[in-house]
């Protein structure tokens, strides 16, 4: 398949061009200053020069804690972009894939979140990319699969495992919050899922397979356990390793309120598509390999 991907470098976005290459599927990233999601004007003319037959919205305003300062700019983005991004989808007549986000929930229970629960976001991002959400919706409501996903961490970019490598190698003990849980995910497996999605909607036009569906990684896991799970992969292999101290969302304060819940339920995809992501416990090793190799 032809797949054009709103964005150049995040850490789906090149994901998905690295296992594109493995697929044999071509990967037509397109980002700023060709495509600006926060211009809608400039959306259309790349997206029709790639000729693909699915689009990819990956690109996203997605600076949790500056979102709250920035509303008007997440806003542009996160909604009034990516329901462009649908339109012209919805006009080439070609099957979109639209990434979102756990944090359209307010984060509360112990249950994991189904794609009939309520949405409450808490925040501005949050609130932004369920804004996004209706916009695809609405734009392209017969070609169109949202996915939300969660903790996302991979080999590229900034994310939580490349932080806790880095703060092993300054010091012997790191406090990380322990009171959030949630399903750690790999890029990596993101982006097989969502090639397995787009042939899917490429191929069939069953309603089942479009709307909103939730894909994260197996298991669930509170941050300072997925810190030690880090800190134990790298020790195996040489790296740095430090102690957690476990600490509340109370003692490590932020501008945006993080979910306690991050959970998400993803029997809907697993049912409708097939598809269903690995355990993270299996797909961390291999990240937090490359990551090491990195500085090695």
């Amino acid at each position: 398949m032809r797949i054009a991907v709103t964005g150049t470098s995040g850490q789906v976005v090149t994901s998905l061009i690295e296992r594109g290459k493995l697929a044999g599927d071509e990967i037509v990233a397109i980002g700023r200053p060709q495509l600006d999601l926060a211009d809608p004007a400039s959306v259309a003319t790349p997206l029709a020069a790639a000729r693909p037959d699915a689009i990819v919205s990956a690109a996203a305003y997605t600076a949790v804690d500056k979102a709250e300062s920035e509303r008007d700019l997440a806003l542009a983005v996160n909604a009034v972009g990516a329901g462009a991004v649908a339109a012209v989808a919805a006009d080439m007549g070609v099957p979109l894939i639209h990434l979102s986000t756990d944090y359209v929930f307010d984060g509360s229970g112990v249950q994991p979140w189904t794609e009939s629960d309520l949405t409450g976001p808490t925040g501005v991002y949050g609130e932004t990319k369920l804004a996004g959400e209706q916009a695809v919706l609405a734009a392209h409501p017969g070609g169109s699969a949202i996915l939300r996903t969660a903790w996302v961490y991979s080999p590229f970019g900034a994310n939580f495992v490349r932080t806790m490598l880095r703060l092993a190698a300054e010091r012997d003990e790191v406090s990380v919050v322990a009171d959030q849980i949630g399903n750690p995910t790999s890029a990596l497996d993101i982006a097989d899922g969502v090639f397995a999605v787009a042939r899917n909607l490429a191929a069939d036009s069953d309603p089942a397979l479009r709307g909103v569906f939730h894909m994260s990684g197996a298991g669930e896991a509170s941050w300072a356990d997925f810190a030690r799970a880090v800190f134990a992969a790298s020790a195996e292999r040489g790296g740095p390793s430090a102690e957690v101290n476990a600490i509340t969302t109370a003692d490590y304060p932020t501008p945006a309120r993080r979910p306690a819940n991050s959970r998400l339920d993803c029997a809907r995809l697993a049912e409708a598509h097939g598809v269903a992501l690995p355990d993270w416990r299996d797909s961390l090793p291999p990240v937090v390999e490359r990551l090491l190799a990195e500085t090695a």
